[in-house]
């Protein structure tokens, strides 16, 4: 690390306020290779920095878990890595801590964190650590062309084959208006319309005959690699991993990505809030970020950490920055979820999804 950036967040290590070291942290956590992730950038050069244990704990729902222990009034973890939707949740229902956001280091060019971060992903509440995104992922070794834009997923003619999509509005609908000509940023103001959710639908109608349904993040690899599919909807962590971990010529077409956000929430009652707020602090600077971007294919939700993202770390040869939903390039048309239009219509458009997946009227 280069001595200023070092002397930054030893700086910030001392400035923020501690009423005694914990032993221990004990942070909630996803598990897997998300969790040794997290262990390899964050953990081990924390604990190194500052003497502070860090204990990842792995749960299947950090969510649920937080949320049972603290109506409880039994909290045993320190913080926990969410999704932006579920800390707005738990932020809003009183069960997660405020985060001042001052308390965050300054940019690598030292600018403010809240301008360093990509917009909308601070929360009150809330952290983020990691960008991952729903791409568009297809075999380049088949024949016919790749596709230029997300609008060619959807084009059968041009582009014949199945397709594979997510089962659920989620995402789905979100690229059936892009693949419709409907800019990212009028995304959601169409959507929010009778007419606009009928134009996704329609759009969809088209592919409609040719759609081949999943439902868990590991079925679309499967659904490339049996060439079952000529193009699928995906999560670009498991196509990156497919890439280059296993050496299958599959590949991301960036235009439409949705994106989401997962990061740090604290706890209401949370044993040691103020080193948590410490280890917040320090993890989300812009060089662990970084770190973090290079041991798996989430990009850093910091604008001046994408430039210090080297190769990855597997390897030690890939450079990582052509393989994040957040490099300039993969950002041209890229929409980040609107957690708070999912929460205000998630019923409704998933009753309609599903209405119209059985072939009921409207």
């Amino acid at each position: 690390m280069p001595l200023p950036r070092r002397l930054a967040l030893t700086a910030l290590l001392v400035a923020l306020p501690l009423s005694g070291r914990a032993a221990e942290l004990k942070v909630l956590s996803w598990g897997g290779e998300f969790s040794a992730a997290q262990q390899a950038a964050f953990a081990r050069p924390f604990t190194q920095a500052t003497g502070i244990a860090v204990d990842i704990v792995d749960a299947e729902s950090p969510t649920a878990l937080i949320k049972s222990q603290v109506t409880a009034g039994n909290v045993t973890f320190d913080l926990a890595s969410v999704g932006l939707a579920d800390a707005v949740r738990l932020c809003d229902e009183g069960l997660a801590l405020p985060i001042d956001h001052r308390a965050l280091a300054p940019g690598a060019d030292g600018s403010p964190a809240a301008q360093d971060f990509l917009p909308g992903t601070l929360g009150p509440c809330f952290v983020p650590t990691d960008v991952y995104a729903t791409v568009i992922a297809y075999d380049a070794s088949r024949p016919g062309g790749a596709p230029q834009t997300i609008a060619d997923f959807f084009d059968v003619t041009l582009f014949p084959g199945r397709r594979g999509l997510l089962k659920e509005p989620r995402f789905t609908l979100e690229m059936a208006l892009m693949g419709d000509g409907v800019p990212a940023d009028q995304v959601y103001a169409t959507l929010s319309t009778p007419q606009g959710l009928d134009r996704a639908f329609a759009k969809l109608d088209q592919i409609r005959r040719n759609a081949v349904w999943w439902e868990a993040g590991s079925q679309p690899v499967q659904l490339l690699a049996d060439g079952e599919v000529a193009m699928t909807m995906a999560y670009n962590g498991r196509i990156f991993a497919a890439q280059i971990d296993e050496d299958r010529p599959f590949r991301i077409l960036w235009d439409g990505q949705v994106y989401e956000t997962e990061g740090w929430m604290i706890p209401k009652g949370a044993p040691n809030p103020e080193e948590a707020l410490r280890f917040v602090a320090w993890t989300t600077a812009p060089e662990p970020l970084a770190r973090a971007a290079e041991q798996l294919s989430y990009g850093p939700p910091r604008r001046s950490s994408q430039a210090l993202v080297g190769v990855y770390a597997r390897d030690g040869k890939t450079p990582m920055a052509p393989h994040l939903p957040t490099t300039p390039e993969n950002m041209k048309n890229a929409l980040a979820i609107d957690t708070g239009f999912w929460v205000d219509h998630d019923a409704e458009l998933t009753e309609r999804f599903a209405a119209w997946l059985a072939g009921a009227d409207e």
